[in-house]
């Protein structure tokens, strides 16, 4: 299978290339802000599929960049999607919690209506709603806290942090299902390959179980890497940011294990992977 991969050396792109002989287009190779050569990209080298696994993924800078952000989130996957319909070929896209706003306590299902609560929310949902229009094949995959060895992440930040202080204080009123990038590339390849059989696409939610606070993911990570460090649940309120974070960021994973036998990670067996790749492993 010929995958096409937008993204070289973000998580769930590093991850896409540890896992399958892909074609990964670095942002020399392809520039995001620019719809027109991100197509050009597709058409040019006519693969049997593509994943787009870059984004514009800085929240709170996005505040002040959003055309940026949408350009990129946005505009740009749109055109990705118009090449590959008129190369009859699959599109792979993936989106963000962020699309929702957070509120209540049930996981949220596909149909739910969205309602982003920051630029970063809005730009995703830009780009969601230009994959849908351009009419080709496609499955738009919504994840959240996407965490690996590669990159920043919370469980990289909350590893550093330890080296110096044995107590942090977490937001503990955020739930949500933490993400490995691992198993989001292993979705998407696993995905990729069904449809290019004709298996229909469509929106899916794919997040890490059981759902936890970020005090409760920074308490396993360090239990898990024998660090001793206390951690005192905080409210949002005590951290703000220039972006609001959704408080509710559950996924229901059902409409992906009805229609391709996925089922949601168990995020504590991909955070011991990480923490081993990492060699910081108990």
């Amino acid at each position: 299978m010929d995958i096409l991969v937008f993204g070289k050396t973000g998580q769930v792109a590093t991850e896409l290339q540890r896992q399958a002989r892909v074609t990964a287009l670095g942002r020399d190779e392809a520039d995001l802000s620019d719809p027109t050569a991100c197509a050009a990209a597709i058409a040019h080298r006519r693969p049997q599929v593509v994943i787009n696994a870059a984004a514009y993924t800085a929240v709170d800078r996005a505040e002040e960049e959003e055309d940026l952000a949408t350009c990129i989130n946005g505009r740009s996957p749109g055109a990705m999607a118009e090449a590959c319909r008129d190369l009859t070929i699959p599109f792979l896209h993936i989106s963000t919690d962020y699309v929702f706003d957070g509120t209540g306590t049930a996981p949220w299902r596909e149909g739910d209506p969205v309602a982003p609560l920051g630029a970063y929310g809005r730009s995703k949902l830009v780009g969601e709603e230009a994959v849908q229009t351009a009419g080709g094949a496609h499955a738009i995959l919504r994840t959240s806290w996407v965490f690996s060895a590669h990159g920043a992440n919370f469980v990289k930040t909350m590893l550093r942090l330890a080296e110096t202080r044995d107590h942090l204080t977490v937001v503990g009123d955020q739930i949500g299902g933490p993400t490995p990038a691992a198993d989001i590339a292993a979705t998407l390849i696993a995905m990729a390959r069904a449809m290019t059989e004709g298996q229909p696409g469509g929106i899916f939610h794919y997040g890490g179980a059981p759902a936890v606070s970020w005090a409760d993911f920074a308490r396993e990570t360090f239990a898990q890497a024998g660090r001793s460090v206390t951690v005192t649940d905080i409210p949002s309120s005590d951290y703000p940011t220039p972006a609001k974070r959704p408080l509710n960021s559950r996924l229901d994973g059902a409409a992906l294990h009805a229609a391709f036998g996925i089922a949601p990670p168990d995020w504590r067996a991909g955070l011991a992977a990480v923490l081993a790749d990492l060699g910081a492993a108990q």
